[in-house]
C-alpha cells in the first residue's frame, strides 16, 4: 500500500470508523498483510528480535493453542482443524512441547502472570496429551496465585464428566464454554451443535467436577438473529448461574459469514448488546459500559488472568501452537499455519530447530501503541499507569488532541487520575473511537479499505432479503422533523445506524408506535430518543405529508413531516438507532446525499 501523509481530523477518523464498524474493532491490524513493510524474513534476525524483546519483559503471559474442533463453525475466524485422530494429535502435541521448550529457555525466570489453554477445543486432546502440555507449562516460573483457564465445548462437557474432572485435577480452575445461542434454527445455520439438554448437562458436570469459576460465551450481531432470540439466550444463560458471561459480537472478518456483514447494522449490534447488558445487570452481573465480560463475583473482572493482564496492564504475551499470535515488546508474530491451517510447515520449522513463525513484524512505536490500545479497549478503558509502564510516556501528552475530542463529544471521560473510560454514549460508538489511536499508516489503510469494501446498495439488498414486511402495518406511519437553529442558518441531521440507508444522512424521526397517542407525540419522542433534543408540541409546524409507495424500500410508509425553529442553542447527542447527529449549514445541503425523500421535505420546509 502506498504510504500517504494525510492529516485526518478526529472527526473524519471517528466518522469512518463508525461506517466501517465490522473492521475497526479490537483486532489490530486491519489486514493479514498490513505490517508487511516491517516484517523480518531472516531466521537469525527473527530469533534475535524474539529473544531481545522477551528478555526486556518484567512479566509475561502464555497462551497455548489446540487447533482441533469437531467442525469449524461458520462464525469462527481462528486456526481450526476438524476432528483429529489419536495419531495426529499425539504428533501435534510432540511438536507443541518442542516449541514450548524453546520459549522456556528464552523466557527463563521472567514471572508468568497468566496462562490460557485455548483453541479450537483443547479438550479434544486425550488425557495423556493434556497432561503432557500441563506438565510442560509447569516448567515456566509462575507468579504466585495465577489462575489457569481452559476452554471446552458444551458437547464434551455434557458427555465426558471424567475429562472435566481430569482437567480440574491438573490445576485449571476457570473453565469457559460457548453456548453462543439457544436458537435451534440459528445454531443449525451456523454449523454448530447445541440444545438445552446438552447445555444443562454440561453445566451440571462442570459443577460436579468442582469448578467454581464458569464462564459462558454468547454471540450476537448475526444477520439471522432476532432480538427475541438473543434475549431468550441471555435469560437462559442467567438461569444456568455461571459466575461469568462474556458477550462476543460476531466480527465477520475472515469467516464463512463475511459476505453477510454489510447486512448487519451497527444499530442492531448495539441494540442487542444493550438487551444483554440490561438483563445481566438486573441478574446481579457487573461490568462497566463497553466491557464484554460480566461477573457475579465482587472484585473479579471475570476474564482469565491471561486476558485481564493483557488488556488492563498491556502485558506482553507469547502464543504457542499452530497459527498462534504473540505480541511481545515491539514485535507482533503469527505462527506457521495462520494462513493455510496446515501442520507440515509448523513441524518442519521445529525439525530445523527454528521458532515456527510465519510472519513477524518488528514494529515502530506508533504501530505498537495502536496494537496495545486496540487490545485495551476490550475492557472499555485505558489505565494511565499501565500505559506509562508499557511505553514510558504520558498518555495525556501523546494523545492530547484525541482526549480533547473524546471529552468534548462526551465519548470518554476520566473517572479518576488513572482511568480514561467510555461513557454509555461512547460504548455505542467504540468503533469510531479506536481508529483515533491508529498509526498514520493504518488510518490511511482504513480509508482505502472502506472505499473498496463498503457498498451501501449491497448491504441494503442483504438486509431487505431478510426483511419481513408482513410483520408491520400497511401503510405504516412515521414522523420526520426538520429542526432549524434559532437563526435558521443550520439544520440538524442524523447519520442512520440501520438499514435502509445505513450510514446516510437523514432527518431525525421514526415510526408511530403504540405508546404514541398522536403523530405529534411520536415526533417529539423520536427527536428526544435520537438526538436528545426536546421541543414542545406547540413548536411543531406541519410541513409535508409524503405518501408515495416507492419512497421507502421496505414498503408503503407514510411520512408526516414537521418543522421546528429552536428558541435557543442546543448540543445534540446521538442515541437510539442513529450513529451521529450534528448541525449542518443550510448552504451545505446541495452537497449532501440524503436518505429517502428528505431532500424534498427540507426544500418544502425552507420555502
Amino acid at each position: 500500500m502506498e504510504r500517504r501523509n494525510v492529516n485526518y481530523t478526529c472527526e473524519e477518523l471517528f466518522d469512518m470508523g463508525i461506517k466501517f464498524h465490522h473492521y475497526t474493532n479490537t483486532a489490530y491490524p486491519l489486514r493479514v498483510n498490513s505490517l508487511a513493510e516491517y516484517e523480518l524474513h531472516d531466521v537469525d534476525a527473527i530469533r534475535k528480535v524474539v529473544e531481545v524483546n522477551i528478555r526486556k519483559q518484567k512479566e509475561i503471559n502464555l497462551y497455548v493453542h489446540v487447533p482441533y474442533c469437531k467442525t469449524r463453525c461458520k462464525f469462527c475466524e481462528y486456526v481450526v482443524l476438524n476432528d483429529p485422530n489419536e495419531e495426529s494429535q499425539d504428533k501435534y502435541t510432540d511438536y507443541l512441547l518442542r516449541e514450548m521448550e524453546m520459549y522456556r529457555h528464552i523466557v527463563g525466570d521472567i514471572p508468568v502472570v497468566g496462562f490460557d489453554l485455548g483453541g479450537g477445543t483443547p479438550l479434544y486432546l486425550n488425557n495423556d496429551n493434556l497432561k503432557r502440555i500441563t506438565e510442560k507449562i509447569k516448567t515456566f516460573k509462575f507468579k504466585g496465585g495465577v489462575s489457569w483457564s481452559i476452554e471446552t465445548t458444551p458437547v464434551i462437557a455434557a458427555n465426558d464428566l471424567e475429562k472435566i474432572r481430569f482437567v480440574k485435577e491438573l490445576g485449571y480452575d476457570r473453565i469457559s464454554m460457548g453456548f453462543q445461542t439457544v436458537s435451534a434454527t440459528l445454531l443449525e445455520s451456523l454449523g454448530r451443535e447445541g440444545s438445552a439438554f446438552i447445555y444443562e448437562r454440561a453445566v451440571k458436570n462442570i459443577r460436579e467436577a468442582g469448578f467454581k469459576r464458569l464462564n459462558i460465551d454468547l454471540m450476537y450481531g448475526f444477520l439471522n438473529q432476532t432480538d427475541e432470540d438473543f434475549a431468550n439466550t441471555v435469560k437462559y444463560t442467567i438461569a444456568m448461574n455461571p459466575e461469568y458471561v462474556t458477550l462476543y459480537r460476531n466480527r465477520y472478518k475472515g469467516t464463512k459469514l463475511e459476505k453477510e456483514s454489510q447486512g448487519v447494522s451497527l444499530f442492531k449490534a448495539n441494540r442487542q448488546y444493550d438487551i444483554a447488558y440490561t438483563l445481566l445487570k438486573e441478574a446481579g452481573y457487573v461490568a462497566n459500559v463497553g466491557k464484554n465480560t460480566f461477573s457475579k463475583i465482587e472484585g473479579d473482572m471475570g476474564t482469565s488472568d491471561y486476558l485481564t493482564t493483557r488488556v488492563v496492564n498491556a502485558t506482553s504475551y507469547i502464543g504457542m501452537g499452530l497459527g498462534a499470535q504473540s505480541f511481545v515488546g515491539d514485535y507482533l508474530a503469527y505462527n506457521l499455519g495462520c494462513d493455510n491451517h496446515k501442520m507440515d510447515c509448523y513441524f518442519a520449522a521445529l525439525d530445523r530447530n527454528e521458532l515456527p513463525i510465519n510472519d513477524i513484524a518488528d514494529m515502530p512505536r506508533d504501530e505498537v501503541r495502536a496494537k496495545a490500545l486496540s487490545v485495551m479497549f476490550y475492557f472499555g478503558f485505558i489505565s494511565m499507569k499501565s500505559y506509562r509502564n508499557r511505553f514510558n510516556e504520558d498518555f495525556r501528552m501523546v494523545f492530547a488532541d484525541e482526549i480533547a475530542y473524546l471529552e468534548r463529544n462526551e465519548l470518554m471521560h476520566f473517572v479518576d487520575d488513572d482511568t480514561f473510560i467510555l461513557t454509555e454514549y461512547g460504548a455505542h460508538h467504540i468503533y469510531g473511537i479506536i481508529p483515533l489511536f491508529y498509526s498514520q499508516r493504518s488510518k490511511v489503510e482504513m480509508f482505502d479499505m472502506a472505499q473498496r469494501i463498503l457498498n451501501p446498495a449491497k448491504g441494503e439488498a442483504i438486509y431487505l432479503e431478510k426483511y419481513n414486511r408482513k410483520q408491520y402495518d400497511a401503510p405504516s406511519v412515521a414522523a420526520d422533523l426538520v429542526i432549524l437553529s434559532k437563526d435558521k442558518k443550520q439544520i440538524l441531521l442524523v447519520t442512520r445506524g440501520s438499514h435502509p440507508y445505513a450510514n446516510c444522512l437523514a432527518l431525525p424521526g421514526g415510526f408511530y408506535a403504540p405508546e404514541d397517542d398522536t403523530i405529534e407525540q411520536c415526533a417529539i419522542r423520536e427527536l428526544q430518543e435520537e438526538t436528545g433534543v426536546t421541543v414542545d408540541m406547540a413548536d411543531l409546524e406541519l410541513t409535508k405529508v409524503s405518501s408515495g409507495k416507492g419512497r421507502d424500500p421496505r414498503g408503503w410508509i407514510v411520512s408526516v413531516a414537521y418543522k421546528v425553529v429552536l428558541k435557543e442553542d442546543v448540543k445534540p447527542l446521538a442515541n437510539s438507532d442513529v450513529i451521529l447527529c450534528k448541525w449542518y449549514d443550510i448552504d451545505q445541503l446541495p452537497t449532501l446525499n440524503l436518505a429517502f425523500d428528505h431532500e424534498q421535505i427540507i426544500a418544502e420546509a425552507l420555502k
